[in-house]
């Protein structure tokens, strides 16, 4: 874990202007006596990662922008606090490795590996609560902010979750320093969602003075959170860390151009992601006119497809679940269409488990019948390594 920062932005106890702001997806901790002492506590922690290491990733970053390198991110949907171990860690920066080599090979270019692990706990949620044996109970919205067993306790929203989560991020986070040989990663990443947690893990480079996000080297804002003006995008607007941005088949391209303004009004490389996630049926449509449109304002973004989140269906007992064959198409079709417009395709952005899980179907997953085998997601089916590899292999190959 990395050595604190003497020099956070909290020192006077003045709110940054994005803690005075609206925010989606947030948890409601009921007025609960310890927050207070919590966010302080976590306001003087070690930062998780070093300034020096987001200017590295970033400088990886323009090159996948500029067209000299792809980006290729994945893990978990939702972290499990319990696999936060070297054990747990290993196999998933092993497959992360065994996928970039895949892309490399296709490509013939380096690929920058980023890992969602390291502080994936927190998931936004379409409802806030759910139906389970004739009882409703807050939805689970990841370890961070409650539990995924169906009781009234275990989905009570506990701020003393933060600072478990916190010490399962620097757990990971240490490890992911240990594996990382060289500039490519792997780097760690996670969907900024719950504005206490990450606010009080805002410090200031040393060098340039510049605030960054130090609970993970990139994050990313999702579908749910990225209106500008509120409290995600402008926490992410003024941190040096490079980011990343969900755009769903709903986001109208001026809208866009507006969020790339927010977080990118340098127009720098490296500096902002765009995580297509359009779904099969809509990305042939939605893809080209966002596009367009950034390409036209001059933003040098990195395009991502996601060709997982806008693909999730239920079985017939129902379970989630996502086709392989649905995501393959979406990844095909985002790639040509940001081929047609004359840009670079980044990589790709996945939910992969490190083990033979069953939560898609395709592949070695035969048919729907097979999905309840080994289903272990927290929130979203995952691909297993095999499904993974051949989506590779058949957009990229």
């Amino acid at each position: 874990m990395s050595e604190p920062s003497p020099l956070t932005l909290h020192e006077d106890s003045t709110p940054a202007v994005w803690e005075l702001l609206p925010a989606e997806q947030q948890p409601d901790w009921g007025a609960h006596p310890d927050l207070s002492d919590i966010l302080g506590e976590l306001r003087t922690t070690p930062a998780l990662t070093t300034a020096s290491d987001v200017r590295v990733l970033r400088h990886q970053l323009a090159e996948v922008a500029l067209g000299h390198a792809r980006l290729l991110q994945t893990g978990d949907c939702a972290e499990d606090l319990r696999e936060c171990t070297p054990e747990h860690t290993a196999p998933k920066a092993e497959v992360l490795d065994e996928l970039a080599d895949r892309l490399t090979l296709h490509t013939g270019r380096p690929v920058v590996r980023v890992g969602r692990m390291g502080g994936q706990f927190a998931k936004p949620r379409s409802s806030p609560t759910e139906r389970h044996e004739g009882q409703d109970l807050p939805v689970f919205r990841g370890h961070l902010v409650n539990a995924p067993e169906p009781t009234p306790d275990a989905r009570r929203h506990d701020p003393h979750r933060m600072l478990t989560a916190y010490r399962a991020s620097a757990r990971v986070l240490h490890e992911l320093d240990l594996r990382r040989t060289g500039p490519l990663g792997p780097w760690a990443s996670h969907e900024a969602l719950v504005m206490d947690y990450e606010s009080s893990l805002v410090r200031r480079d040393e060098e340039t003075g510049a605030p960054y996000l130090a609970s993970t080297h990139f994050p990313w804002i999702g579908e749910r959170t990225r209106q500008p003006g509120l409290g995600h995008v402008e926490l992410l607007a003024a941190m040096a860390n490079p980011v990343g941005c969900k755009i769903g088949p709903s986001a109208a391209p001026e809208d866009v151009v507006r969020l790339c303004e927010a977080l990118d009004p340098h127009r720098l490389p490296g500096r902002l992601t765009l995580i297509l996630r359009m779904g099969v049926r809509a990305a042939e449509t939605a893809t080209p006119a966002v596009a367009r449109a950034v390409r036209r304002a001059g933003h040098p973004v990195i395009w991502l497809s996601d060709p997982l989140h806008g693909n999730t269906v239920r079985t017939a007992s129902g379970l989630k679940t996502r086709h392989l064959a649905d995501a393959i198409c979406e990844a095909a079709t985002v790639r040509r269409a940001l081929e047609d417009e004359g840009l670079h395709v980044g990589g790709l952005h996945l939910e992969t488990a490190a083990a033979d899980i069953t939560e898609c179907v395709g592949g070695p997953v035969t048919g729907e019948h097979l999905v309840p085998e080994r289903y272990e997601t927290l929130c979203d089916p995952r691909l297993n390594p095999r499904q993974a590899r051949e989506l590779v292999d058949a957009v990229f190959g």
